[in-house]
């Protein structure tokens, strides 16, 4: 089974194979279809889509937004279009992916500072 990225990644490559065409909406609208029937069979969330979960408040902070819209509404918001909305999201996407990768470095040093210290005490 492909992870939740690499579903994103196909769905880059061939959008009209899944959604029909380049829209940040449609591709909103599929996730929240699949989520809606990983719910309905009962499975858990892998580790990438509860990261993903964490792309919206990230989006806010990013452009300085209190909102309740979704985050394909914030997309589009600075966007010319759907199609220029779909390209954002991946590019913001890989921002976000790369900020988190760059926290979880950070949380491993400090967990193995920690390990140091407790060690020595």
């Amino acid at each position: 089974m492909i992870s939740f990225y690499q579903r994103l990644q196909k769905i880059k490559e061939k959008p009209g194979l899944y959604i029909g065409y380049p829209s940040v909406s449609d591709l909103f609208i599929f996730l929240c279809g699949y989520r809606r029937a990983c719910q309905d069979m009962g499975l858990t969330l892998s580790d990438e889509e509860l990261q993903f979960h964490e792309f919206q408040p990230w989006l806010q902070k990013r452009f300085r937004l209190s909102t309740s819209a979704s985050w394909a509404k914030i997309i589009l918001l600075y966007s010319s279009d759907e199609n220029h909305a779909f390209q954002m999201f991946f590019e913001l996407l890989e921002e976000f992916l790369k900020s988190r990768s760059q926290i979880d470095k950070i949380g491993e040093k400090l967990e193995e500072k920690q390990i140091v210290q407790t060690s020595f005490s």
